[in-house]
Formats: structure tokens, C-alpha cells, sequence
């Protein structure tokens, strides 16, 4: 896939509701009710955000292509689909939680730091699926392969986020 079009489809991404957030303040010579889509990253350790942030996508989402529109209100209705139920709403919110990370990790300029983080949100993100399965779920089959994958990604989550932590401070 080109840059293009990958940089299009994240920006659709960072622009529906529930992937992104009001927190940026308005832009500098914009009106004070103006604000800003950013993508909320706190799934990830800070070590990925800041290499995120060195990336250039922040141009991207303030200013750039994001820059000033709300994109939120134009895309209105993709984060929660007519007819949905509490479930349906509920895995639907764990997948958009990851999915903006985990894109947005792909912009990081070092691979091996760029793997890591990926697969944290990954990881952060089949998680909360899991937690869906055992919440909402009725086969025990499956609560049980959902538990099974919280018993063993958290902990994958801490050794790369620790490895994350040391790659970051020897830079």
C-alpha cells in the first residue's frame, strides 16, 4: 500500500468519534471554539507515544490533512451503527480503541520500536475482545479461548512494554 493511501485511510480512522477525541487546543490563529480530532494513544507506553509524536503525525492530524475540520460531525454515525446491541456496541468500542494506535504505530520510524508498540495495541486490543466474550458471551468454549488470551497477552503486553521503556532510554 502507498503512503497515500495509507495516510487516507488513517485519517478516516483518527476522524471517526469514537477513535478520536476533543483534546488539542484550537488551533493557534483559529476561533477559541475551534478544536481539534487527536488520536488517543493511552493504550500505549509513553516511549511509543513520544516516537509517534517524532513521526510527524501530529502535522498530520493538526494542520495538516486533519487540520481545522471536524471530521467527527461529517463522519457522524460510523462509531455506533443503527440496531446495535449492548454487545455489538461493546466489541465495536474495543476494536476502535485499538485500532488508532495500532495504525498510528506504523508511522514509527524504527522497526523494531515500530513492532513492539504495534503489538501492544494489538494485544491491548484482543484483550478487550476477550473481556467482550466473557461478559456477553454464552459458549463456554469460547469464554474459555477469550480467557485463555487475557491469561496470555497480558503479560507479553508487560515484557514488550518493558522493552519498549529500555529501547527508549538508551536513545
Amino acid at each position: 500500500m502507498g503512503k497515500l493511501p495509507f495516510t487516507a485511510a488513517l485519517a478516516v480512522l483518527l476522524a471517526t468519534p469514537g477513535f478520536a477525541q476533543d483534546a488539542a487546543p484550537a488551533q493557534q490563529g483559529a476561533p477559541a471554539n475551534q478544536t481539534e480530532q487527536t488520536a488517543d494513544l493511552s493504550i500505549l507506553p509513553q516511549g511509543c507515544q513520544d516516537a509517534i509524536q517524532q513521526s510527524g503525525m501530529p502535522g498530520m492530524m493538526h494542520g495538516g490533512m486533519m487540520g481545522g475540520m471536524d471530521m467527527s460531525k461529517m463522519m457522524g454515525g460510523m462509531e455506533r451503527m443503527e440496531g446495535m446491541d449492548e454487545a455489538q456496541t461493546a466489541s465495536m468500542d474495543a476494536m476502535m480503541k485499538m485500532n488508532v494506535p495500532m495504525m498510528a504505530t506504523h508511522m514509527i520510524k524504527d522497526p523494531d520500536l515500530a513492532f513492539h508498540c504495534g503489538m501492544i495495541a494489538h494485544h491491548a486490543g484482543a484483550i478487550a475482545m476477550a473481556e467482550v466474550e466473557l461478559k456477553y458471551g454464552k459458549d463456554e468454549a469460547s469464554k474459555a479461548m477469550a480467557q485463555k488470551i487475557i491469561d496470555a497477552q497480558g503479560p507479553e503486553i508487560e515484557e514488550m512494554t518493558a522493552w519498549v521503556e529500555g529501547h527508549t532510554a538508551q536513545q
